[in-house]
């Protein structure tokens, strides 16, 4: 389902965020676990309201591409795209359940009929289960075949299904971005901590765009695999006691979507296919 009526006019070219909206946002379904209410977040910067997906949203937006905002409910994405549009940019929403096969091809084939071909794809997509577990059951015999599905439908077989929707057009184009939007947990297999989401099948996120990169590079195609190591600024986790005790653990979204942007804009010859960005007070995750 996408509004049809924001469609790509002016022949931009397109820049897709899967998952450009937060869970964290300010009535995003981890802040009303953590915090029990949806917050005001007129206090903050624009850049930081929806998290990394709608900082890269609006960076690209701002550099002149048509930005596709995919989300489960186009109610989530209506305040990011009116922000967009605000500063100037072009975008649309598109609806994408990440579970549903079905629903990643609906949607892939509304992009490419109403916007066209992406140029760059950023796979930001994230889940939260496994995070509302209490602390004696922290081990996996607690964790339900439910959340392991949805963790392995997020981290692995989603981003699989969309790289089939649009790495055939790049490869033939012979160029287009790829990117992973991952975290510290794709490194190695770590215990889950109470309060956590159940992360670790990220792992198989790295392995899949080390396989791409493997695969496609060759072709043109820049992937790359993204690791946010730490807390990103957003509405919920900047209203968290631990951000407002030690504000320089906060990721700033805005440098995240930099980041994003300057991947996309290497030159061929020198491509980065990871990289992980960690703030400066802490040691990066290994």
């Amino acid at each position: 389902m996408s509004q049809t009526h924001n469609t790509n006019t002016k022949g931009k070219p397109v820049a897709v965020v899967v998952g450009a909206t937060s869970k964290w946002q300010s009535d995003g379904r981890n802040t009303l676990l953590a915090h029990g209410k949806t917050l005001d977040d007129s206090n903050l910067p624009v850049g930081a309201r929806w998290g990394v997906g709608g900082a890269v949203a609006q960076k690209f937006a701002k550099e002149g591409f048509f930005v596709v905002l995919t989300t489960r409910a186009t109610a989530n994405a209506t305040p990011l795209a009116e922000a967009i549009r605000q500063q100037g940019g072009d975008c649309s929403i598109v609806e994408l359940d990440l579970v549903s096969q079905d629903s990643i091809a609906a949607a892939f084939a509304t992009i490419r009929r109403d916007a066209g071909d992406p140029e760059v794809l950023v796979y930001n997509a994230g889940y939260l289960e496994g995070r509302d577990l209490p602390p004696e059951k922290e081990l996996l015999e607690h964790i339900t075949v439910e959340m392991l599905d949805t963790a392995m439908h997020i981290a692995s077989r989603g981003p699989f299904l969309v790289a089939k929707e649009v790495l055939p057009a790049m490869r033939k184009k012979g160029e287009g971005s790829f990117f992973f939007s991952n975290n510290s947990s794709s490194l190695r297999g770590k215990k889950r901590m109470t309060g956590q989401s159940l992360y670790y099948p990220r792992v198989m996120m790295r392995t899949l765009a080390q396989v791409l990169t493997e695969e496609y590079s060759e072709h043109g195609v820049h992937v790359a695999n993204v690791v946010i190591d730490g807390t990103i600024d957003s509405p919920g986790t900047r209203a968290m006691p631990r951000s407002q005790n030690r504000p320089d653990l906060i990721i700033n979204p805005v440098k995240i979507a930099e980041a994003f942007y300057y991947l996309h804009t290497q030159d061929r010859s020198c491509w980065t296919h990871e990289l992980q960005l960690t703030p400066f007070s802490t040691k990066p995750s290994f």
